[in-house]
């Protein structure tokens, strides 16, 4: 069950570590230190929600559709095989995260509500953490599937208090496109390595 909990942690890592307005948000409020335990509270706790409603509502779907299994696995490693292609190609056009984004310093109640925006109506959080990670969670049976998602969560947690409260550290860093390259080079890896796992 470590070994699937491990896997759960690599691909939520491998999902979350990506440039864009969630991260840059976080990572603004660790910068202006402004409400940054609860902007890395509601987004953690925004992922794990998501990612276990993905293991729930996947895992029951998988029992009364017969086949449907064979194909979220096969589906799931194609997705991570064009995720990780996209990663590669991201690390060739340097991006970088720019941290000063035009969002003015708000109250509790603002910050939340926008994290909350930032986190819900972005389409690809419900393909990545609901989705993928469920259907890809599903294939380790009824008890693996949570133990899939508790590590999937652990890295949300993981990254963005790490974000929030290292967001000083991480800004100078992360201003040279060439620390972007290496991670999302990293990120390509893992997400290749994880289809290959899949379908072995």
């Amino acid at each position: 069950m470590f070994d699937i909990y491990l896997k759960g942690m690599l691909l939520g890592g491998s999902l979350i570590i990506a440039i864009g307005l969630q991260n840059a948000f976080v990572l603004k409020q660790g910068l202006t230190n402004s409400h940054v335990f609860a902007t890395a509270f509601t987004a953690s706790l925004i992922d794990t929600v998501l990612i276990f409603m993905g293991v729930i509502g996947i895992g029951v779907l998988t029992a009364e559709i017969p086949g449907l299994l064979t194909f979220m696995k096969y589906g799931g490693a194609v997705f991570l095989f064009i995720y990780g292609a996209l990663a590669f190609n991201k690390a060739r056009k340097r991006s970088v995260l720019n941290a000063d984004m035009n969002i003015n310093k708000s109250n509790l109640k603002e910050t939340v509500l926008l994290l909350a925006g930032f986190s819900l109506l972005n389409p690809h959080v419900y393909l990545d953490t609901v989705i993928l990670i469920g259907s890809i969670g599903s294939q380790y049976g009824p008890s693996g599937r949570y133990w899939f998602g508790a590590g999937a969560a652990t890295m949300s947690w993981i990254w963005f208090f790490s974000l929030a409260y290292g967001g000083r550290l991480l800004a100078p860093l992360f201003a040279k496109p060439r620390a972007w390259q290496i991670l999302d080079i990293l990120i390509g890896m893992i997400m290749w390595a994880l289809a290959l796992s899949l379908l072995l």
